[in-house]
């Protein structure tokens, strides 16, 4: 009997104190959650692409720290539904202000506050041979030449860095990557850029150098005029090797003398010698 009841006792002590586990931890746990709060964002339900309106059905809600809150969040997904996703999104990615446009509102919708888009003309060389498409980025070169004759052509980036948003009518990339031939593309400039861009477009030729999609690097390139192209130290001319001429000398050998003759010749007392 006494055994029976120090198991029941036993019993009833380890449940009272399960139970006030349990109870102290859900008072901690409460206590951590009211210090820190947690914040709920609009966010995507899945992938994006830049251009598509956004559905009630593409947006969900997701848990955020509020010791760290983000500019330009939103709380409720009326707020965002409706409108048009400026740039791509990833799966689970709070939406921003920024990341918006206004649905209808054509390429404008793409352009973000304090940016701005212009157009220049392309053609298959300087377009990269139709691979400038949407979404890429690029630097913008020109070449100057002057109209004196004293003065020599140069060529200098004038923009760098600068993406494409649309190349001719398109604002989507071909789904295969394939090139487009396109007269005009518009890039996403700063007003300050757009001036360059002008002014480059009105005095010279413009060539468009296609970048890395991440390498966002600034050059720091200098102008390069026509006689720096020869300023490497000149290849001095190999003379060909002369042939030797030979100079043959005819020997002419002589004959050896014929010998001579001499007769003494007497003539009473008279003599004489005679030689042949």
């Amino acid at each position: 009997m006494k055994t029976r009841r120090l198991l029941t006792a036993l019993l009833a002590a380890l449940a009272i104190s399960a139970i006030f586990t349990f109870w102290l931890s859900r008072m901690f746990a409460h206590s951590v959650a009211k210090k820190h709060g947690t914040l709920h964002y609009v966010a995507t339900r899945h992938s994006l692409s830049g251009g598509e309106v956004l559905n009630s059905e593409d947006l969900q809600f997701v848990d955020w720290n509020s010791n760290q809150p983000l500019s330009g969040s939103f709380a409720r997904i009326e707020d965002v539904a409706g409108k048009v996703v400026l740039y791509p999104l990833a799966s689970g990615e709070p939406v921003l202000d920024r990341h918006l446009g206004i649905a209808g509102a054509g390429l404008s919708a793409h352009i973000p506050d304090g940016m701005r888009a212009i157009s220049l003309r392309s053609d298959e060389v300087v377009g990269v041979a139709g691979y400038l498409l949407p979404g890429s980025h690029v630097d913008v070169l020109v070449t100057l030449r002057p109209s004196s004759a004293a003065a020599e052509a140069t060529t200098s980036i004038v923009l760098q860095n600068v993406q494409v948003l649309t190349a001719g009518q398109k604002m989507q990339p071909d789904p295969e990557g394939k090139a487009t031939h396109v007269d005009v593309v518009t890039l996403l400039v700063t007003p300050q850029d757009a001036e360059r861009a002008v002014l480059a477009s009105s005095q010279g030729s413009v060539h468009f150098i296609l970048r890395n999609g991440g390498d966002h690097s600034i050059a720091d390139a200098k102008e390069v005029s026509v006689s720096a192209l020869g300023s490497q130290a000149p290849i001095t001319p190999v003379a060909p090797r002369s042939t030797p001429t030979v100079i043959r000398q005819r020997i002419v050998s002589q004959a050896p003398p014929a010998p001579r003759y001499s007769v003494e010749i007497l003539r009473g007392d008279k003599q004489s010698v005679e030689t042949f």
